[in-house]
């Protein structure tokens, strides 16, 4: 059995997003040469996310409206996290509800996941820099 690890960064300029990182992880898939195993995808901050859904655009909008619904941003005072000096505690509550990471099964050296799912990585409180850790086990 072999072990791959490798980071991927991401600065997000706005607040909350949704980007689509199937390709790299199938990139990172490559590089590792494990044909059979598990890879893990885990986002390496508390206020984002990594999660698999359909790359649809209205789905994404959907998710900032629920999100926002849920565990609106304003006012900030709301949150007993933000105070004295903080303003993202809509955004932890964002990524409890969104997960912190997702475990796909690798055969002959692809991921196993039907044709409509793809990884996202989900940023509720941007504009510094973050990563996501991807492991892969197998042979």
């Amino acid at each position: 059995m072999r072990t791959y690890r490798k980071e991927l960064w991401f600065n997000i300029p706005k607040r909350m997003a949704f980007i689509n990182i199937t390709q790299k992880v199938k990139e990172v898939l490559d590089e590792s040469g494990i044909n059979d195993g598990l890879l893990l995808i885990n986002a390496m901050h508390i206020t984002a996310s990594v999660f698999i859904n359909d790359d649809e655009p209205g789905l994404q909008q959907d998710y900032e409206r629920w999100l926002e619904q849920l565990a609106p941003h304003h006012p900030v005072d709301r949150y007993l996290h933000n105070q004295p000096c903080e303003d993202n505690g809509d955004a932890h509550l964002k990524r409890q509800i969104m997960g912190r990471e997702v475990v796909v099964a690798v055969t002959k050296g692809r991921l196993d996941c039907d044709s409509y799912e793809q990884i996202f990585y989900g940023e509720f409180d941007g504009r510094r820099s973050k990563k996501v850790l991807i492991k892969i086990i197998g042979d």
